[in-house]
Formats: structure tokens, C-alpha cells, sequence
């Protein structure tokens, strides 16, 4: 007498039509993601109770071959990129998104030869299940590392060239359209600004904004200086605008961390902020408190970047197609502007 074959587990889509959901929706209350109905999300759950599905990922590790790895990849010089205060969020948002998987987080700085070629090796051998991409510039390698391993990828940010599937971004010309205008309603006219580099979507986006404000208004952009999103960048900007531009009243820079060193510089050059000149970041990292005085910025929430994209990956890894996105911003008024 043959032995009874054993009950075989339900599925995803079995979940997802005794739900009357698409596949999509079923996975993000799975992985409790956003932007689903709560009518929606108490058909899954019910449908979940009903059927008895349990989420098994180590068992279907075993099945595919997976391994229970993503990657962060950042393209930066500095290895201790990881603990800037906007890196650092980037991670602590990811990993809160991945806490409630079996998905371990590997951070990858690649930007010598070598390190790429590591990372490359690593993602072609299967050593992980997915990859995040931040940080990219220009036309940067890890693109193609990523795509050569044919791992579900997921962008933090726009690259420069070609509109990838999966991306988490944020209103980066909103943010900074919305800032110029709070200059230009406090009375400023002689606006600067000090842009990210120009190889990334980031630098690009922002100074897009400033300038569409500064058009509307009826006026031109007053001076240029670009940065490379460090504060001794910003310091450096600065003072480049102060000797070609002595009579700005304002200053916009790309980042809060160029916006420290812009008004650390100001200070040395006797200008006082905001009375002779109004000083406003991007970002609102914590250092936007600490600089004399604190600064107004916009708030992009980093976090929630690395939230998102971790969100997405997962629901990539389950079969899913999510949608891409914009994560708005908002300004955060302090003493500088």
C-alpha cells in the first residue's frame, strides 16, 4: 500500500486569488509593505488564516538555491562613507525593512578596480539573492556589475542614463524649487547656489529646481558654484562665490553638509546669517541642527529610502513587480533663512 502523498503547502497565488488581490498586493502585506488598502490587506490576512500560508523562505533558499543575502552597494572614494549621517540612515532603513524577513544585509563599497571586480565575482557566483544600487554617478560601473549578474536590482536614486524598473527616489527639483521660492519670499534676489556634482541625477535635479523657481520669479540664477557634497566642498564653494559674488544675499546648497562648511566660511568673512545672507541645505541630517545658527533645509526622508528599496527588493525576491516611486519632501524652517 502506497504512503499518502503529503498536503502540498498553498502558494502565493493561491493566497493572492482566494483574496481577489493581484500577486503584487498579496506579497507587500506579506512583507508588511505600504500603500495597501485596508480592505485589501484584511482580504490577505484572511485568506493567509484560511488557507494556512506560512512565508518559508529557508525552504525555498533550499528549492532555488538562494542564500538569504542582499547586497548595498555604494560608488564612493571613502570607506568611511558608511558612517555619514546620510549613508547611515540609508542602512538603518534597510535593515529595519529586512528585520522581519530571513534576508541578511552585506554593504559593498566599490570603487577601485578591485573592489568592483569583488563585488562582481560575488554577485555572479550567486553569493547573494539581490542588490541595491546608491550613490551611482555617471556612467558607473556597478550598472553594469548589476546587470551582468541578472539579480533583481533595485536603485536608490536615478542613475544618469536610462530609467531602470525598480528605483526609490525622492522630489529632488520639488525640494529644492520649494526652497528657492522661501528665499525668494523672504526678500532674497541675489541667489546662489552651490550644486552637487554634475555626473549625478541628484546635483542635476537640484539645480533644475533652483533654477525653475528663479524662472517663474522673473529672474536669472545668480551664481553657480559646483560641490562634491562634503562640507569641505561647501566650504570651498562658498568662498569662490564670495569673491565673484560679494553682493549675494542668499545662498542654496545642494546638501546640509555644504551648507556647514557655506556657513562656517560666511562666518569667517563677517557675514552674519541670516541678516546679511540667508543659507538653506537639503537633506535635514542632523547636522542641520548643530551648525550656528541651525539650518533651514528641506527634509528628504532618508530613511525611508533605504525603507522602501529594501521593500521593493523583497517583493522583487517573491515574485512580485512592484512599482517605482517618489518620496516627497518638505521644508524645515530654522534660524539660517
Amino acid at each position: 500500500m502506497s504512503s499518502p502523498v503529503p498536503a502540498r503547502p498553498p502558494t502565493l497565488d493561491e493566497v493572492a486569488e482566494r483574496a481577489q488581490v493581484s500577486r503584487t498586493v498579496a506579497s507587500r502585506v506579506i512583507n508588511n509593505g505600504p500603500h495597501v488598502s485596508r480592505a485589501k490587506r484584511d482580504a490577505v490576512e484572511k485568506a493567509i488564516r484560511e488557507l494556512g500560508f506560512t512565508p518559508n523562505r529557508a525552504a525555498r533558499a533550499l528549492a532555488t538555491r538562494q542564500t538569504g543575502v542582499v547586497v548595498l552597494a555604494v560608488s564612493g572614494d571613502d570607506p568611511g562613507v558608511f558612517a555619514d549621517p546620510f549613508f547611515a540612515q540609508i542602512i538603518v532603513g534597510a535593515s529595519t525593512a529586512l528585520e522581519k524577513t530571513e534576508l541578511h544585509l552585506v554593504l559593498s563599497l566599490a570603487t577601485t578596480g578591485h573592489g568592483q571586480s569583488r563585488l562582481q565575482h560575488f554577485l555572479q557566483t550567486r553569493g547573494a539573492d539581490g542588490v541595491m544600487l546608491v550613490a551611482l554617478r555617471g556612467d558607473d560601473p556597478l550598472i553594469d556589475i548589476a546587470a551582468q549578474s541578472g539579480l533583481p536590482t533595485v536603485f536608490i536614486g536615478l542613475p544618469m542614463h536610462g530609467t531602470p524598473p525598480f528605483y526609490v527616489e525622492v522630489d529632488n527639483a520639488g525640494g529644492a524649487r520649494a526652497a528657492t521660492e522661501h528665499l525668494l519670499r523672504g526678500g532674497r534676489h541675489r541667489i546662489a547656489m552651490i550644486t552637487g556634482p554634475d555626473d549625478t541625477v541628484v546635483g542635476r535635479e537640484r539645480h533644475r529646481g533652483y533654477s525653475e523657481a528663479l524662472t517663474l520669479a522673473g529672474l536669472r540664477p545668480y551664481a553657480i558654484e559646483v560641490g562634491d557634497f562634503s562640507e569641505a566642498g561647501g566650504g570651498a564653494a562658498m568662498r569662490a562665490l564670495l569673491s565673484s559674488h560679494p553682493g549675494l544675499d542668499a545662498v542654496l546648497a545642494a546638501n546640509d553638509n555644504m551648507a556647514a562648511g557655506a556657513l562656517r566660511v560666511l562666518r569667517e568673512a563677517g557675514r552674519a546669517v541670516p541678516a546679511d545672507v540667508a543659507v538653506m541645505g537639503f537633506d535635514d541630517l542632523p547636522i542641520a541642527l548643530h551648525t550656528d545658527p541651525a539650518l533651514t533645509t528641506i527634509h528628504q526622508p532618508v530613511q525611508a529610502l533605504g525603507r522602501e528599496a529594501a521593500r521593493m527588493l523583497v517583493e522583487l525576491l517573491d515574485g512580485g513587480q512592484p512599482e517605482p516611486f517618489i518620496l516627497p519632501t518638505k521644508k524645515v524652517v530654522r534660524e539660517s533663512a
